[in-house]
């Protein structure tokens, strides 16, 4: 299976797409689901319990850009 990894240009760090990960269809991990609860409740939606760990970290990176948080955000 070939594996597809993009670099990201603003420090060279190698990002792989989540929709790459090999265990991306998983359950979302503990880390992913406390930090996406606290991220609803700031951005005032509603948690789906049952994403993978690729929707979870997809879902990260929309609600990041909503409540002005983490390193991406803003950058749109």
């Amino acid at each position: 299976m070939e594996k597809h990894v993009q670099t990201d240009g603003q420090n060279g760090n190698m990002v792989k797409n989540p929709d790459q990960w090999v265990t991306g269809d998983e359950p979302m991990t503990g880390a992913q689901r406390s930090y996406l609860s606290t991220l609803c409740e700031e951005a005032g939606e509603e948690m789906d319990e049952s994403l993978s760990k690729a929707a979870a970290s997809k879902r990260i990176e929309e609600l990041q850009q909503k409540t002005g948080r983490g390193a991406h955000a803003g950058n749109a």
